[in-house]
């Protein structure tokens, strides 16, 4: 499968035109009313960070994530995709499919065998599973049964729950510290605070397992800036409250102009959802023409993925959809 993301928004502008101010990039599944950034003191960008601000950071992670696992700070939850194919000698993985293909891409360029895999039983026996959950881009979610389930049937089970920040119910890493020691769990911090170019993400794990993904990160993972907005950011229950209701009824409204075009929901998650439509390439094309940017998939011409506007970017995406 091709390595295709959204976010290609430069190749957006180069065929339809404007400057970046001009688009609404709705590609990527980023929420565009971000986290506040607050002020960062000179020393976060002056001085390595230390282990204090790598422990505090993984101690309020720990409880924004509500896990009693090893939380491993790391750049992005693409950072820790990519430690992946380095925590087991390379045998069979199956990923569970539709989803990010750089799962499955990572993997085989680093000497796995991969297997795309369409229901959960059908990653059973393989050295390696993956499973994105809410995946992107339907919004498929596996029960934190079946996950539990699943880490009984494999080797090693990687759990990416990078969208899982506005439905923690549906998510492992609060049950991680009861399973076997074989599961590694994937979260996002820049997808749902909205602050993907900060580059932080995390991976949660326990016993060996997390001891590998310590001594694969290093000691200076990710950056003092970095540490100082997610520690802020993490313990703003407030603000998350807020965030999740906003998107809840954002949903709603983007579902509801879907359904006046006719575009039926396939599914998706409170950061994007993905519509069925007549032609997903065609439709592309006419919101590129009103600049705003949207996500279609190789192995569907038929779906076309949306995330959701900021707060005064209503207006521009109603008409395009108009």
């Amino acid at each position: 499968m091709a390595r295709d993301h959204g976010g290609n928004l430069d190749a957006a502008i180069r065929r339809f035109g404007g400057v970046a101010l001009d688009w609404i990039d709705l590609s990527t599944g980023i929420n565009r009313v971000p986290y506040p950034v607050p002020h960062v003191p000179p020393q976060a960008w002056q001085a390595l960070p230390t282990r204090t601000d790598m422990d505090l950071l993984r101690s309020v992670a720990a409880r924004a994530y509500a896990t009693r696992a090893e939380v491993v700070p790391l750049a992005g939850a693409q950072a820790a995709i990519q430690a992946v194919p380095f925590l087991a000698a390379p045998g069979t993985a199956r990923v569970l499919t539709p989803t990010y293909n750089e799962h499955a891409a990572c993997l085989r360029a680093f000497g796995w065998t991969v297997e795309e895999v369409a229901t959960p039983d059908a990653l059973h026996g393989a050295d390696l599973a993956v499973v994105v959950t809410p995946n992107n881009p339907d919004g498929r979610v596996v029960d934190t049964n079946a996950v539990a389930a699943l880490s009984e049937q494999v080797g090693l089970l990687v759990v990416d729950e990078s969208f899982g920040d506005a439905t923690p119910d549906a998510c492992i890493a609060p049950d991680l510290h009861r399973l076997r020691d074989n599961v590694v769990v994937l979260r996002s911090f820049g997808k749902f605070y909205g602050l993907a170019g900060l580059r932080l993400g995390f991976a949660l794990a326990t016993g060996p397992l997390a001891e590998r993904l310590k001594a694969m990160a290093g000691p200076w993972p990710v950056s003092g800036p970095a540490i100082e907005i997610a520690c802020t950011a993490l313990a703003d229950t407030g603000w998350q409250a807020e965030t999740v209701a906003r998107l809840d009824h954002d949903c709603a409204a983007m579902d509801a102009l879907a359904m006046a075009r006719g575009w039926p929901l396939v599914g998706g998650c409170p950061l994007f959802r993905t519509y069925a439509v007549p032609d997903a390439v065609a439709a592309q094309d006419r919101l590129a023409q009103a600049h705003v940017w949207s996500r279609v998939f190789p192995y569907s011409a038929t779906w076309l993925r949306l995330g959701l506007p900021g707060s005064d970017e209503w207006p521009m995406v109603e008409a395009a959809l108009r």
